[in-house]
Order: C-alpha cells, then structure tokens, then sequence
C-alpha cells in the first residue's frame, strides 16, 4: 500500500488555463493527478499519449473533449478513457482526476498539429 498526501505532490502549470497536481506513486504502472482546466489545452493543436491510457473522471464542471475529430461533452461524474496514440483536446470548466496506465511520463506525451 502507499499513500501520497496532498503536501507531498507537484503542481505543474500545463499552460496559462490548465494546471495539474500530480501524486507520485514511484510506480512505473501507474499514477494520478488532479488537473484544472479553465479553457483550452493545449492552446492550439492536439496531444497524444504514445504508451499511455489515459482515465478522466470529471470531479466538478463541464466541457469537451474532442478525440480524433469526436466531439465528447461531458459534465461533473462522467468518466472518459483515451487510449494511447489518440489524438485530443480538452476544452471547458473543469476538475478531473486523471489516472494512467503505465504510468504518465513527459517522454511519451507529445504535441501534434
């Protein structure tokens, strides 16, 4: 078992409307993060996640998420998977738990378009 308390996550600022606490687990299987989002992320074009799925589930606010050109709205206690080497945007109001599986790392996450 582990546990990551919230004084022992990083917060990363995605861009100027979307930032992120991610809790480190150490885990090369898996991890989560709290994002926010208040807009468009990224600003302009597309991300993909090469290696990584990617579980959404929507804690307060609403929005979109566009997937490979699929217009997804969602609200708060919807839950959303992207899979690896989708391409997509989020756009909206929003906090959401994220969790992937394995494990997030920049190396693997790109920006496409």
């Amino acid at each position: 078992m582990k546990i990551i308390h919230k004084d022992q996550a990083e917060i990363y600022k995605n861009s100027d409307v979307c930032t992120a606490i991610e809790y480190s687990l150490d885990d090369k299987d898996i991890n989560g993060a709290v994002v926010e989002s208040n807009g468009r992320y990224p600003d302009k074009g597309r991300v993909v996640n090469l290696k990584c799925k990617e579980i959404a589930y929507i804690i307060k606010g609403s929005g979109k998420v566009i997937v490979e050109g699929q217009k997804i709205e969602f609200k708060e206690e919807d839950l959303i998977l992207i899979e690896s080497e989708e391409k997509y945007h989020w756009e909206g109001n929003f906090v959401m738990f994220v969790s992937c599986v394995p494990a997030w790392y920049p190396e693997q996450h790109k920006e496409v378009e």
